[in-house]
């Protein structure tokens, strides 16, 4: 079935029902929000490997289980409004293949599929509104540090926060997730895209020679969550910038392998030209939480 693929919208669908349910702040309560639906949510402990969560359908009736294999509060919470996501959504249920009344998502993986995908660009306006999201930047500095702590202010994942983060901020940032040699996907705040003749990084790209982060990937043990920083030149992250100090900070995302970086150029400005076909890219980054 044709159908348009449009993040930005369920994105916005999210943060619209956060915002009707009255969360005026930090954690959004997705049990009040299931409850009003009559969705009961419960933890599993021997769902299968790989599996986040599951939207159950019996008629008209639903329920949410998610897995605890993953300690993260904020981890299984984006799992739950992943869920709601496909519940919330026009075409969703109708649509989704349901396997003996259970619909299984797997996170950690990078699906192309639009309703995945929407689901998870729903599933972060519902946790993070922009509204509060940007409110909330103001009390954290920028970086890996800032990230961690929306992270847990949100209560969500921390590769999803340094995406909404990578989105709002009005600092020079990126994000990138990797997984060895390869990126996994990477995005930039507006202030980043607006410095001249950037070079967009892509889902299957080699992450750069002599990053630290690439240092790190060929060296580390697959569940490695410790942390690095350190001060290098943006031109060996994004081809066609001048010479610019940025800070490189990671840490490794335990079990799945994979390793989160977040580039922060200090009080940088940008030089006022526009990235253009924006739209035509998105497609080429857009990540699985």
């Amino acid at each position: 079935m044709s159908r348009r693929f449009n993040l930005d919208d369920a994105k916005g669908q999210g943060e619209k029902l956060a915002a009707d349910e009255g969360n005026i702040s930090f954690p959004v309560d997705l049990l009040a929000i299931a409850s009003k639906r009559e969705i009961i949510i419960e933890a599993i402990t021997d769902a299968e490997p790989g599996v986040s969560a599951m939207l159950l359908r019996d008629g008209n009736t639903f329920g949410i289980f998610y897995s605890t294999a993953i300690p993260s509060l904020g981890f299984q919470r984006f799992s739950i409004a992943h869920e709601l996501g496909h519940y919330f959504l026009d075409g969703h249920v109708d649509q989704i293949p349901f396997d003996e009344g259970m619909h299984a998502s797997k996170a950690g993986t990078f699906c192309r599929d639009v309703f995945e995908q929407e689901a998870d660009s729903f599933a972060s306006g519902l946790l993070m509104p922009s509204r509060l999201f940007r409110r909330a930047l103001n009390g954290f500095e920028d970086g890996l540090a800032g990230v961690k702590g929306l992270a847990g202010l949100c209560q969500a994942s921390l590769t999803a926060t340094a995406i909404r983060y990578a989105e709002l901020t009005e600092a020079a940032s990126a994000v990138v997730v990797s997984t060895g040699k390869t990126v996994d996907f990477a995005c930039m705040s507006s202030a980043m895209k607006s410095f001249a003749k950037l070079t967009w990084l892509r889902r299957g790209d080699l992450l750069p020679k002599g990053t630290l982060t690439a240092n790190f990937n060929a060296q580390r043990d697959q569940f490695d969550e410790a942390e690095r920083s350190d001060e290098t030149d943006l031109r060996l992250w994004l081809d066609g910038t001048r010479s610019r100090d940025v800070v490189e900070e990671i840490i490794g995302l335990g079990r799945y392998g994979k390793t989160l970086t977040v580039l922060t150029c200090p009080d940088a400005d940008g030089d006022g030209e526009d990235e253009e076909e924006e739209d035509s890219l998105r497609e080429s980054w857009t990540p699985r939480f």
